[in-house]
């Protein structure tokens, strides 16, 4: 079935902001949901609909969906409150949100929903993080709703908080503490997540299926930290820390003002390999970008708003 009117939900952040852009070039009809249309601002030159709503309220989130062939659900954080099985921010965004979303599509006959997740989530994983996001996985499974999951590994493009990350670390410190070097990541390219995701979106058979998503190569982080420093010529020291110095440091960011660099739930997600479990699915359409021939272009700018503003540049092509 063909699906024209999408709604997005998270679809001003990152993964979204490329999303958009793929949807409007296949040319769908895209609206996306957003508590202050300021936020969507980067999106402006793109032929979309922007609905301020707060899509926590269920009023509100029945109207946005309401006429829509499809739904597509981006919301995700990385860090919240500690709590068992997880905290009130994990349990908000990832659980309660898309139970919200399935209840609004079938209160108003949208028989489509797409949800991303993650690479890792299990009700019973190591992480808040990987918990919540299984028990959201669980919500979407439970609707009588045609819906596909895709669970990427960590996502890097342009405006990532990923390989910027370590680019700025080695630009302004010389010695960089690194917690869990050994863990293990497929990136995959927020263009090929996209692109997978525009790709399965009018396909029946996609109903009912989740799709792993991920690169081409296996990396572990301290190599993708050296990675970023080759590309920007810059090589800070790699200080490997035990478990017990990596938690104290994890804490201590978290006491500190502002979202952290790193939690200690980032580092129990990092437990377990964010791999994929085999091939990428044929339907998916994607022969998957590596760091390699993506990362340059973008670690090398001038500043992250440089890279924004050639997105944005792209984006209204």
């Amino acid at each position: 079935m063909r699906h024209k009117a999408i709604a997005i939900i998270g679809g001003s952040g990152f993964i979204g902001s490329h999303l958009v852009n793929a949807l409007v070039e296949a040319g769908k009809d895209v609206r996306i949901a957003t508590r202050r249309r300021y936020n969507a601002r980067h999106l402006t030159l793109l032929p979309i609909d922007v609905i301020e709503a707060d899509v926590f309220d269920p009023v509100q989130l029945a109207r946005f969906v309401e006429g829509a062939d499809c739904v597509i659900n981006l919301v995700a954080t990385l860090h919240g409150k500690r709590g068992t099985p997880y905290g009130p921010e994990f349990a908000r965004m990832h659980v309660e949100l898309p139970t919200k979303i399935v209840a609004a599509c079938e209160g108003k006959g949208v028989h489509r929903l797409l949800h991303v997740s993650a690479l890792g989530a299990d009700p019973n994983g190591p992480s808040m993080y990987t918990r919540s996001k299984g028990d959201g996985e669980k919500a979407v499974h439970a609707a009588n709703l045609a819906w596909t999951i895709f669970r990427p590994s960590v996502v890097f493009g342009p405006e990532d908080q990923f390989l910027n990350k370590f680019a700025f670390l080695q630009r302004m410190f010389p010695v960089i503490p690194l917690a869990m070097p050994d863990a293990k990541f497929q990136p995959v390219y927020v263009g090929d997540v996209a692109k997978a995701i525009v790709n399965v979106l009018d396909l029946d058979a996609a109903g009912g299926r989740t799709y792993e998503l991920g690169g081409p190569t296996v990396y572990a982080l301290e190599d993708l930290v050296k990675y970023c420093g080759d590309v920007i010529g810059k090589h800070a020291r790699i200080i490997r820390l035990p478990e017990a110095f990596a938690r104290l440091q994890a804490l201590t960011f978290e006491m500190a003002p502002g979202e952290p660099v790193i939690s200690r739930d980032n580092l129990d997600s990092m437990k377990v390999d964010n791999v994929l479990s085999g091939p990428l699915a044929p339907e998916l359409g994607i022969e998957p970008a590596s760091i390699e021939t993506i990362a340059p272009i973008y670690l090398t700018g001038a500043s992250t708003r440089s890279r924004f503003d050639t997105f944005r540049a792209s984006a209204g092509r």
